[in-house]
């Protein structure tokens, strides 16, 4: 996990700035109106002070009403374009930044279902979860500072020191030592929290991990009254949190006060320097008045310069972990000219070696070599970690071989397209997942096009129709959130029909029927032999029972192939498979122990 977490640390600032800008796309328009409309705003702001000076200078100390009148008119006016221009840019802004957020949030979702499994074991799903919520509200909310006060805070701050500088330099200069000084402390603050933000984003994932899990997990919870050990566990995922903030927010935090102290000194060095100066007729009233006004301008813009700094460095982490996900190659691709159609059902593994780690010095699979005729049913049975589910998920190219070749109907997997091979290879897993909708919708998962009646064929087979039809709805049932309104059994059932809906020319079961009794069991083994002949058949099993009946039954055991025949031979020749036969028959061990020197 930590190789993991520090990954994203190599994303440069410029992949960011072009992976997020990237994603601006259609929201261009907005993204350049919003500073124009803040310059506006700005223009019209930094006129007001100058334009009171001259009510004071010129108007009531002459008492020309005439001149108080029009001048005040003119500040109106100024005062209400300010006001349309900065409601524009906020608009404008809210606009920009939201529709930025949707373009991350899709572009990442886009980019995860194109990953294959190896790019899934890099991230876990709730780093995902948390990348695709907080990190991108992170970047929203800075993008939409960014498009108001990067633009505005700045303009506002040159314009309004300019304008100190024109009405009276010594003054100004007091100015540009302030803005000198709460610079350099900026830097300093940014320096120090920038690392502290990295590290609290990564709270963040343990902290969703902690919640997924025991939701995930809350019967098992709640049998082994573990209630207490969670909150523990989840308050600690919490102060984890709250300590890393407080640590960045204590320096945060030392930006205020210093820029208040800085503010009110400018402001009290500025009157005492500029009484002196009207003593001296080289000030007037209303230009104090002004410098008094520029003052509070120059300083509340570098205040809110220094929000922006602030946010930004919040989000560069942020803006790391999603530029890794949007830009995360698939380890999986299709050739320049695939093969569209696979011809058969047969499959050849020549010499396969496989490891999830390139690097890793022990290989998953060693030395594989096996021919599969198509139509064959195949049992493949195994200890637990013998690597049964690694061999037959590169089938379907769910891993590429590390050495060696798997061909599928003649050829390479690696040939195909990957959509026209993964839809003649289904595969059904033990941990099945069914989705929130109606029955009819989730057997449609392995064929949009299929009729009512197809999916009743299908739910035949799989032993699935008899329960559906004492359901009150039927097939129209809805099942809910995570299949909790049907059984373990039920739902592997809905699981092979569904697979079954693909008409593949490849079928592999993994441990599929693991919650189903031996009998429903045998029924959908027939059913199967039966109604689908020509279809391959993979069976990974724990039971014997399951297999025995197979055309060739695989044994696996550490990665190699152990044995490979038809029951009869294995139970001749494979002291592994005669002792797990006579172990299940006669209730003396299981596999695991056997395998592991028992035998």
């Amino acid at each position: 996990m930590e190789s993991v977490k520090k990954s994203y640390e190599n994303i440069t600032a410029g992949q960011c700035i072009r992976t997020i800008g990237g994603q601006v796309k259609q929201f261009t328009g907005p993204s350049i109106l919003t500073p124009v409309a803040m310059i506006l705003e700005v223009l019209m702001e930094t006129l007001i002070p100058f334009l009171m000076a001259s009510i004071i200078d010129k108007g009531v100390e002459t008492g020309d009403l005439g001149h108080i009148y029009r001048i005040g008119a003119l500040m109106i006016l100024f005062a209400l374009l300010s006001l349309s221009a900065g409601i524009a840019g906020g608009v404008l802004a809210a606009r920009a930044s939201a529709g930025l957020a949707m373009n991350l949030r899709n572009a990442m979702y886009r980019n995860i279902q194109t990953f294959s499994f190896s790019n899934i074991d890099k991230y876990s799903s709730s780093g995902l979860v948390t990348r695709l919520t907080t990190d991108v509200t992170n970047i929203q909310n800075a993008y939409q500072m960014l498009l108001r006060m990067c633009m505005r805070s700045p303009v506002s701050l040159l314009c309004a020191m300019g304008m100190a500088f024109f009405i009276s330099p010594p003054l100004a200069s007091v100015y540009l030592a302030a803005v000198v000084f709460l610079s350099i402390f900026l830097i300093f603050i940014i320096r120090k929290t920038t690392g502290v933000f990295r590290q609290v984003f990564e709270k963040y994932d343990d902290l969703n991990a902690s919640v997924q899990e025991n939701v995930s997990a809350i019967r098992v919870v709640k049998a082994y009254v573990r209630e207490e050990h969670e909150k523990d566990k989840f308050n600690r995922a919490v102060q984890n949190l709250y300590g890393m903030f407080v640590r960045a927010e204590k320096l945060i935090v030392l930006n205020f006060p210093v820029m208040q102290l800085t503010i009110y000194s400018c402001i009290l060095l500025v009157s005492y320097l500029g009484a002196r100066l009207i003593i001296q007729d080289s000030l007037s009233t209303g230009e104090l008045m002004s410098m008094l006004a520029y003052c509070m301008n120059i300083l509340m813009n570098l205040m809110m310069l220094s929000m922006i700094f602030v946010m930004m460095t919040m989000s560069a982490a942020s803006m790391q972990r999603v530029t890794e996900v949007i830009t995360e190659k698939s380890g999986l691709e299709d050739p320049a000219d695939p093969i569209m159609e696979v011809k058969d059902g047969s499959i050849v593994f020549d010499h396969v070696g496989f490891g999830y780690n390139k690097t890793a010095q022990e290989q998953v699979l060693k030395e594989v070599s096996l021919s599969i005729r198509s139509g064959e049913t195949i049992g493949i049975i195994g200890g637990t970690g013998s690597a049964k589910s690694t061999l037959v998920s590169l089938i379907p190219r769910l891993y590429d071989v590390t050495e060696g070749s798997v061909r599928v109907g003649g050829e390479d997997v690696r040939k195909y397209s990957l959509d026209a091979l993964r839809s003649q290879v289904a595969v059904v897993l033990q941990q099945n997942n069914i989705f929130t909708g109606t029955i009819l919708e989730n057997l449609r998962w392995g064929s949009g096009e299929a009729t009512e009646e197809e999916c009743r064929r299908a739910c035949r087979i799989a032993c699935a129709d008899e329960f559906i039809q004492q359901m009150p709805m039927k097939y129209e049932t809805q099942i809910e959130r995570g299949g909790t309104n049907v059984s373990g059994g039920q739902k592997q059932r809905l699981c092979i029909a569904r697979a079954l809906l693909k008409k593949p020319k490849i079928i592999i079961f993994d441990d599929s029927t693991s919650a189903v009794d031996t009998a429903t069991e045998a029924r959908i083994r027939k059913a199967l032999d039966e109604e689908l002949p020509g279809m391959t058949k993979l069976i990974i099993a724990q039971r014997v029972s399951s297999v025995e009946h197979a055309d060739r039954i695989i044994v696996m055991e550490d990665g190699r192939v152990s044995g490979f025949g038809t029951h009869e031979e294995l139970l001749a020749s494979n002291e592994i498979y005669r002792d797990v036969y006579e172990s299940q028959t006669g209730g003396l061990k299981d596999f695991d122990s056997l395998s592991q020197g028992d035998q």
